[in-house]
């Protein structure tokens, strides 16, 4: 005699089963590729996978904390992520294939998806170490951030072009922000270099513990340096304890994805991330410089079809 509930049960599980694969596709799954926890881009990376989670039918996100900019170009041409943030100068190395930062072999496979916001560069010295302007650094210790991260083809760089090296501080640690800021606090180091948005809560935290000084970097190291980086200034009253506008450079940042990204999907990450961008401000409050205007300015890399397609709905591109 037939179980009926047994039977019941089966179908149940047989077009469970059938139905299955048509809702596991690779694209429903997006890997958000961020950088360390104290950073910005992982708070705005868990921001945006909520939103997509929330907003892209049949989607399953995840975040995923990374050294950042260097790390999240190599996984996106592997794919290993669908998402990812990176500096500027960092995606322009990766399409040229530039070995000395990172990138052996052309990273081919990448694709654009919005330039966002600004990183500034945010050098921060202990007060009693007595660094009070960037010469000022030779023969101290100073953290460049995570090794060939992205901050530290930064530091590279902005070194260069203060006709300074590596060589002429009294030490050089190759540290995430964070773990920069408990060597300061402990007095194992003099200052750290840190390429983020503003408001990074790494050095609001080293603010809130011990006094500090927001070291300037001269306006002539972005006429030295060139495109993607720019003269800005860290705003006033930015960190505890700073009460002067302090001049710096900056550089863009962007979202990148890969090929490998279907053209639907790239169209709806492209779409949420704008018209979800007070939500993705509660995460940090570097999102509000996102700016869609502003969305293809200096774009070092093709852009994904599915980006393309909402630009052209929104009249960003004809």
């Amino acid at each position: 005699m037939i179980d009926l509930k047994s039977a019941l049960r089966g179908s149940i599980l047989a077009s469970t089963l059938i139905g299955a694969p048509f809702a596991a596709h690779a694209q429903d799954f997006i890997n958000v590729l961020t950088g360390g926890t104290s950073g910005v881009y992982y708070p705005l990376g868990a921001g945006l996978a909520n939103i997509y989670g929330e907003k892209i039918e049949g989607v399953r996100t995840q975040v995923q904390s990374t050294k950042a900019s260097v790390e999240n170009l190599n996984l996106l041409q592997d794919g290993r992520g669908e998402l990812g943030f990176a500096l500027g100068d960092s995606v322009a190395a990766a399409w040229a294939g530039d070995a000395d930062a990172g990138f052996p072999q052309k990273l081919d496979k990448l694709r654009g998806i919005a330039a966002i916001y600004p990183n500034y560069i945010q050098i921060v010295a202990s007060a009693e170490s007595g660094i009070t302007d960037f010469a000022g650094l030779a023969g101290k210790s100073l953290s460049v951030g995570a090794p060939a991260s992205g901050t530290e083809l930064n530091a590279r760089a902005i070194f260069g072009a203060m006709d300074m090296s590596y060589e002429d501080l009294g030490k050089t640690e190759y540290l995430p922000f964070a773990e920069s800021v408990e060597l300061i606090k402990n007095r194992q180091l003099d200052a750290t270099l840190q390429s983020a948005g503003l408001g990074v809560a790494s050095i609001r935290d080293l603010s809130t513990s011990l006094p500090i000084t927001v070291v300037a970097v001269p306006a002539s190291v972005a006429e030295t340096l060139g495109a993607p980086y720019v003269a800005t200034t860290i705003p006033a009253g930015t960190y505890d304890g700073q009460t002067e506008d302090v001049p710096t450079v900056a550089i863009s940042n962007f979202l990148v994805t890969s090929d490998a990204v279907s053209e639907e999907v790239a169209y709806q990450m492209t779409k949420q991330l704008y018209e979800n961008l007070d939500t993705l401000v509660a995460s940090h409050q570097a999102a509000a410089q996102i700016d869609i205007a502003n969305a293809l300015e200096g774009m070092p890399i093709p852009l994904h079809p599915g980006a393309e397609r909402y630009y052209r709905e929104m009249g960003v591109m004809q």
